[in-house]
C-alpha cells in the first residue's frame, strides 16, 4: 500500500503544487480547453472574487491537495 500524489504549475499562477489527483479543484484552460489544476492559493482568491459578486465560493474537498491512497488511481 502506498500514496500518490501529483505535482504540476497552477493553471492561475504557474507556481508548481502537490496535490490529490482524483480531487483537486480545476478549471478548463482556455487556450487548450484541457482541465488545469488550481493551487489552493489562487482558489482562494478566486472565491474572494466571487464573493465579491455575490457568488457562492468553490468549496475543494478536504484532501485537495493532500497525497491520495494509491489504490484511488485505479
Amino acid at each position: 500500500m502506498g500514496y500518490a500524489f501529483a505535482m504540476s504549475p497552477c493553471l492561475c499562477c504557474g507556481v508548481p503544487f502537490a496535490y490529490n489527483p482524483v480531487r483537486v479543484p480545476s478549471f478548463r484552460d482556455p487556450r487548450t480547453g484541457s482541465k488545469e489544476p488550481v493551487c489552493q492559493w489562487c482558489l482562494g482568491l478566486i472565491n474572494a472574487k466571487r464573493a465579491a459578486m455575490g457568488l457562492e465560493p468553490f468549496v475543494p474537498l478536504p484532501d485537495a491537495y493532500e497525497a491520495c491512497d494509491e489504490s484511488e488511481l485505479w
